[in-house]
C-alpha cells in the first residue's frame, strides 16, 4: 500500500510539474506591457521602436504588449491621458514628447518612464541629472535649445540677404521647453541680425496653412521650426505650403527634405526610438531606470533638398552644400 501511496503522490506532483510549465500555462502568465504615451498618433519613431523591440527578441502580443495612447495633438489631453495609463498598471511608459514624460511624472512615481524624446529633462525637472537620473525615469535628451539656435544660423548662411524670420511652434510641446526654445533662438536672431517673428501654429493641416499665412502678412523670408511630433506628422504638407507661399523652411524634422522641404537640420528621432527599446528591454528583464543614464544624440544630419531649392529659385552657397549629409537632386 505504501508503494502505491508513494506511486500516487509522485504522479501528482508530476502532473503539477507538467502543467505549470506546459505552453498553456506560460501563455497564462503575466505578459509585459509598455505603454505608449504620445501627442499624436502615431507619433514618430514608433515604428523603429518597435522593430528594435522585435530585434530584442521581444514578440508583440505574444511575449510583450504595446499599448499606444495618442492625444491628437492635443496636449491638454496628456495629463488625462497619464492618469488612465497609471490606473492600467502597465510595466513601463514610454514618452514621445516633453509635454508626455511630464504629464508622466506627475501622473507617477513608481511607475519607470522611458522618455523616447525630451528637451533638457534636466531643466525640466524630469530628472536630476544624464549621468545620474534618479527617480523612475531615463531615456533619450535629443532635443536641445541650442540646436534651434543652428538652425538659425544655417539658414541664414543658405540666404545670406535674410532679415527676418518666422519661427513656427506648437504648445502642445511643452509650455517649459518651449520657453527655453524661444529665448535661446531670440538671442541667436539677435546675434545674426535678424527679426525673429514668433507664430504659434494651432491644430493640424489647418492652423499650418493660417500659420504661413501669418508669416507672409508679416513679410517674413523664410521659416524655421521648433521640433515637434506635430511638424513631423505634417512634414509632406509643410512642404508643399512652403512652395505655395514660396517660403523657405529649414526644418527640425527628420525627412522634410526628402518629401520636398528645402532643408532640414536635426537629430534622428527614429534613431532615438531605437535607443529607447534598448532601455525597455533592459528595465523589463530588472534594471532600474534610476541606474541607467540619459543619452544624448552623437549625430546631427543637414539635408539640403536642389530641387526645391531650384523651384523657389534659391542658389545655395557651396560651403554649406560640402557640409550636407545629404543632397537630394
Amino acid at each position: 500500500m505504501r508503494a502505491g501511496r508513494t506511486v500516487v503522490v509522485v504522479s501528482l506532483v508530476g502532473a503539477v510539474f507538467l502543467a505549470l510549465h506546459s505552453p498553456e500555462a506560460q501563455e497564462k502568465r503575466k505578459v509585459p506591457r509598455v505603454a505608449v504615451l504620445h501627442l499624436i498618433s502615431p507619433g514618430p519613431g514608433f515604428d523603429a521602436f518597435r522593430t528594435a523591440m522585435h530585434d530584442l527578441g521581444w514578440v508583440e502580443g505574444q511575449t510583450v504588449v504595446i499599448d499606444y495612447r495618442g492625444a491628437d495633438g492635443k496636449g491638454e489631453r496628456l495629463e488625462e491621458l497619464a492618469r488612465e495609463i497609471v490606473v492600467s498598471a502597465p510595466d513601463v511608459i514610454l514618452t514621445g514628447t516633453s509635454g508626455a514624460v511630464v504629464a508622466a511624472k506627475r501622473a507617477t512615481s513608481t511607475i519607470p518612464i522611458v522618455m523616447a524624446v525630451s528637451i533638457d529633462p534636466v531643466e525640466l525637472g524630469v530628472v536630476k541629472s544624464l549621468a545620474r537620473p534618479g527617480g523612475n525615469i531615463t531615456g533619450q535628451a535629443i532635443l536641445s535649445p541650442e540646436l534651434t539656435a543652428k538652425r538659425l544660423e544655417v539658414l541664414k548662411e543658405a540666404l545670406p540677404g535674410i532679415s527676418r524670420v518666422a519661427v513656427f511652434w506648437n504648445a502642445a510641446s511643452g509650455k517649459a521647453a518651449l520657453s527655453l526654445h524661444l529665448e535661446v533662438t531670440e538671442q541667436a536672431a539677435q546675434k545674426l541680425g535678424i527679426e525673429l517673428r514668433r507664430v504659434e501654429v494651432l491644430g493640424g493641416a489647418d492652423g499650418l496653412d493660417a500659420a504661413f499665412r501669418e508669416a507672409r502678412e508679416a513679410h517674413c523670408g523664410a521659416i524655421v521650426t521648433i521640433q515637434s511630433a506635430l511638424f513631423y506628422a505634417l512634414n509632406g504638407r509643410l512642404a508643399d505650403l512652403a512652395l505655395k507661399y514660396r517660403l523657405p523652411v529649414l526644418s527640425s524634422e527628420t525627412g522634410f527634405a526628402q518629401v520636398g522641404g528645402l532643408m532640414n537640420y536635426g537629430d534622428d528621432t527614429d534613431g532615438a526610438c531605437r535607443r529607447s527599446a534598448f532601455q525597455v528591454d533592459r528595465i523589463l528583464k530588472g534594471a532600474k531606470p534610476a541606474d541607467l543614464p540619459v543619452e544624448q544624440p552623437t549625430k546631427f544630419e543637414l539635408v539640403i533638398n536642389l530641387k526645391t531649392a531650384k523651384a523657389l529659385g534659391l542658389t545655395i552657397p557651396q560651403s554649406l552644400l560640402i557640409r550636407a549629409d545629404q543632397l537630394i537632386e
